[in-house]
């Protein structure tokens, strides 16, 4: 040891905004009546801290906390422990914390948990207990409501990392500390405490291993206290089994057979005796609760036991014909770490080979393992910059920015070091500032044009992608700009090395296409992304049929995109490369987005969004973001717009995401349009559209302009529209948006004079009847009858507004229905909602709960006002919702509004009843 860092406490609590909500809406709950939640995590994740922020932010009444320690004076029943929790309670609401209640003992348990059942019998007593994740729940507690804690979201432990040492943490130091906690806050902390500030700074090298056996233990606490020999045995079997497997549970056969080498006596059988608390059998497979103590079991193991394991696992794979993880196994029972040169390249041609099955993520840990046992500086190199280029594929960007540095360490030759620029430049691109990605890929693509050409025309094409996120166009255009590129192969995720001339220029052809659609010359874009679209028809490469699904959304033809994108998904997952499904999801959500399906879009941009958070890519999950905004804009209520778009923002604005960024504000404009705020739509649009340096996207505000204008109109400043409409009608002539033309005829129709308008529109109608989409048909439908209601042609107007809302109903658009309605309404024609019932139908307490979120209360000021549970309001909110047949709050407050006039003129209540 070099000395240690002391460790300050955090400032603030880092993550766990859905369970402290959870823990909130006990608190605010017990104004009103009793409670009860269960915590549970793995060791290390935060139960404590978590009941300490609950104690500290109790303000309603009194907190009382209870520990594992026997007293002889403790209630011995439910009955007896309830009473004396009222009695000092008193009048007022009390909170009782309960602290690892899995140590109390099985009677005090049972009292504890029947207690917790009977609460709700009188008083107002709220109970939290928290219990160990690392074990099954006790019988005691499995029927109370449990709040569970997962490892923190990188953001969140990068943030606590900061916290704690004050930003001072060397980048490449940063990276194994956020690698080897995995998400553990206690375990982080723990190992920020073991180095010294000159490691923390990356003035010294790092002790190896980083999270050693008494870093482990000391987190792990008491949870592995005692197991019997065999049990031992057992529990090293599984964890050493687990370092070679794809998941985070193995074969309970291979188990027993490693046991019976590792054990030549009987050894009791996991199916046959109960398995210890730690592990979980589901069929045939066997997992520990917790990846930390998996972990800790591994590295606390005697060394020579540890080994043993691993040999008598290498034996059995071996017989099986697995020879990759066998083969890591055996590397694992040598003794030390001194270089094997036969073995590392045995593991690392093993590695390379596409014939032997094996996950990206099993041949990250193979090529990881060759570098270990290397002593040439260029092949170790090259062996952890292949582990972190198939770190990448499995969507794991946090394990290949260690191996990346351990790469930057060792003395290679340029097309190694390029291969490493290139596969960092990649992990940026998606969960980093995308100008640094732009360089690193600049970087990559000099260093690789002389020994890998194919690679440098990937990194060229990356580089243009990242600038493109970045809204940067010169820089945009300059790496799209030809050059001397030699046979290229697939751009996307690194690693999979190919031959030369495999696929004819696919590369060449996306570059050239991109650049001339970007100088306005669709004459020479479209043979190139045409021919790239085309090649995607007969490709079965993830990688290009993304290429052909970003070339057909350049080039407006959705359907092909949207059919690319599916095919790109279908060969990601087949091929186990986490890191391409947020991708092929993000192709197929714009795709359906362009084409009008607002609800497909947002079911792959959910799908995508989870991937992409699962798979450390921060800035695909704010493209995601910004397509369920979007989404959001036409059929939600304000709330799940207001979400989206800062989530999408939050990441856009620290990494530079100018696409992304624009697509988040036009999604709140177009919420503020949707509700009938055209003064607020049109200055957010503005800001987006018109000349200056705060315009949107390059690619991106155009699709906007057309929002704009209807929301300058409305807000009566059509003069701001002049400029931009004259940019638009290039755009819709350029023909790469199918809905642009229907859209300019649209904008004319809005500032033209009278004698004019009613022929716009009607063009507008007609383009809309050739390029399809329900949606922009419906708005153009709604502004006509708009138009024709206020000319006093009432019958016309009908009609037009009918369709309007039939096109909106059909495509989900909740918001922009209820102004349809609204206007039949004005006109004496207005449809009852599509399955709406009356306010009738609503219990006393919905009702009550509908009126106060019809005038603009959030779930929580009703709670409060009400004297119930947020869950109790969410519970009837959703049943007032599927009573009235409404999709948002803002419909509802509608509906409210509308039945509460028709009382006051003395009619019955009814929505929509005819004049």
């Amino acid at each position: 040891m070099t000395g240690e860092t002391t460790v300050r406490t955090a400032v603030r609590f880092h993550g766990r905004s859905a369970q402290r909500e959870t823990v909130r809406a006990l608190l605010d709950g017990l104004r009103a009546h009793s409670g009860h939640l269960v915590v549970t995590g793995e060791p290390g994740l935060g139960r404590t801290a978590l009941l300490q922020w609950a104690a500290r932010s109790f303000r309603a009444g009194s907190v009382l906390h209870l520990g594992p320690a026997a007293d002889r004076r403790a209630p011995a029943t439910a009955e007896e422990l309830l009473g004396t929790l009222r009695a000092a309670a008193g009048e007022a609401p009390l909170l009782v914390c309960v602290d690892d209640a899995h140590l109390w003992d099985a009677p005090a348990r049972a009292a504890l948990g029947r207690a917790a059942e009977i609460l709700h019998t009188g008083g107002r007593i709220g109970l939290l207990l928290s219990v160990a994740g690392h074990r099954a729940v006790d019988a005691e507690y499995a029927r109370l409501p449990v709040v569970r804690l997962d490892p923190l979201a990188p953001s969140h432990a990068d943030a606590l990392l900061d916290d704690v040492t004050d930003g001072a943490t060397a980048p490449a130091v940063r990276e194994q500390l956020l690698a080897e906690a995995e998400g553990n806050p206690a375990l982080l902390l723990a190992l920020v405490r073991r180095l010294s500030p000159a490691e923390l700074r990356g003035l010294r090298p790092l002790p190896t291993p980083l999270a050693d056996a008494g870093t482990l233990a000391a987190v792990a606490g008491r949870a592995l206290s005692g197991p019997s020999p065999d049990a031992h045995d057992l529990l090293l079997t599984v964890s050493a089994a687990v370092r070679a497997s794809d998941g985070p549970d193995v074969d309970t056969g291979l188990v027993l057979d490693a046991l019976r080498h590792l054990r030549p006596e009987p050894a009791p059988a996991p199916a046959a005796d109960p398995l210890p608390e730690v592990l979980a059998g589901a069929g045939d497979r066997l997992r520990f609760h917790s990846p930390l103590l998996r972990r800790t079991v591994h590295a606390t193991a005697a060394p020579d036991r540890r080994r043993a394991a691993h040999r008598a696992l290498a034996d059995v794979l071996e017989a099986g014909g697995h020879r990759l993880p066998a083969l890591l196994h055996r590397s694992w029972s040598l003794s030390g770490r001194t270089p094997v040169a036969r073995l590392a390249d045995r593991l690392a041609a093993l590695a390379a080979d596409g014939t032997v099955p094996a996950s990206p993520r099993l041949r990250t840990k193979a090529y990881a393992r060759a570098a270990e046992l290397t002593a040439d500086g260029a092949a170790r190199a090259e062996r952890y910059t292949a582990a972190a280029e198939q770190a990448l594929l499995a969507g794991r960007p946090d394990r290949a920015r260690p191996l990346l540095a351990a790469a930057r360490g060792c003395a290679a030759p340029a097309a190694v070091r390029g291969r490493a620029e290139l596969a960092r430049g990649m992990a940026e691109l998606r969960d980093g500032p995308v100008g640094d990605a732009h360089q690193s890929l600049l970087l990559a693509a000099s260093l690789l044009a002389a020994d890998a050409p194919a690679d440098a025309a990937t990194a060229t094409l990356a580089a243009a992608v990242a600038a493109w996120a970045a809204g940067d166009l010169p820089a945009c255009l300059a790496a799209l700009s030809p050059g001397p590129v030699g046979p290229p192969g697939p751009p996307g995720p690194v690693g999979r090395r190919q031959a030369p001339g495999r696929c004819p220029d696919p590369v060449r052809d996306h570059r050239v296409g991109m650049r001339a659609l970007l100088e306005g010359r669709l004459d020479r874009a479209a043979p190139s992304l045409e021919q790239v679209v085309e090649r995607g028809r007969t490709d079965d490469r993830p990688e290009a049929l993304l290429r052909s699904a970003s070339a057909a959304l350049l080039l407006g033809k959705v359907d092909a995109a949207r059919r690319a994108g599916a095919r790109a998904l279908a060969a990601a997952r087949q091929l186990g490369s986490d890191a391409l499904v947020p991708q092929a999801l993000e192709y197929l959500a714009y795709a359906e987005l362009r084409a009008g399906r607002h609800s497909q879009a947002r079911v792959h941009a959910e799908d995508g969004l989870r991937t992409a958070l699962s798979a450390g890519q921060r800035n695909t999950a704010a493209h995601h973001r910004a397509v369920l905004a979007l989404a959001a804009s036409i059929e939600e209520e304000p709330q799940a717009v207001a979400r989206h778009v800062e989530a999408a923002l939050a990441t856009a604005r620290r990494h530079g995401l100018a696409q992304a960024a624009t697509l988040a504000e036009w999604a709140a404009a177009r919420a503020d349009l949707g509700r009938g705020r055209p003064h607020d739509a049109a200055d957010r649009l503005g800001l987006l559209v018109l000349p200056g340096p705060g315009r949107g996207h390059f690619a991106v505000w155009r699709l906007a302009v057309p929002c704009f204008v209807e929301a300058a109109v409305l807000a009566g400043r059509p003069e701001d529209t002049h400029e931009v409409l004259t940019d638009f009608a290039g755009w819709a002539a350029f023909g790469a948006d199918p809905q642009a033309a229907a859209q300019l005829a649209r904008c004319h129709a809005l500032l033209a004079p009278q004698d004019r308008a009613d022929d716009l529109y009607l063009r507008a109608l007609a383009r809309h009847d050739e390029a399809g989409g329900d949606f922009e048909r419906a708005r153009t439908a709604l502004l006509y009858g708009k138009w024709l209601r206020r000319r006093r042609r009432p019958r016309e107007a009908r009609g037009r507004l009918g369709t309007a809302l039939a096109g909106f109903d059909r495509c989900g658009a909740g918001v922009w229905a209820a102004q349809a309605r609204a206007e039949l309404r004005a006109l004496g024609a207005a449809p009852q909602a599509r399955g709406a019932g009356t306010l009738t139908r609503l219990t006393p307490q919905q009702l009550r709960i509908a009126r106060h979120v019809a005038e603009g209360a959030t779930n929580r000021e009703v709670a409060l006002t009400l004297a119930v549970s947020t869950r109790t309001v969410d519970y009837h909110l959703r049943k007032v919702f599927a009573a009235l047949g409404v999709r948002s709050r803002l419909e509802l407050a509608r509906m409210v509004e509308q039945a509460e006039q028709d009382q006051g003129a003395g009619r019955s209540e009814k929505t929509g009843a005819q004049p």
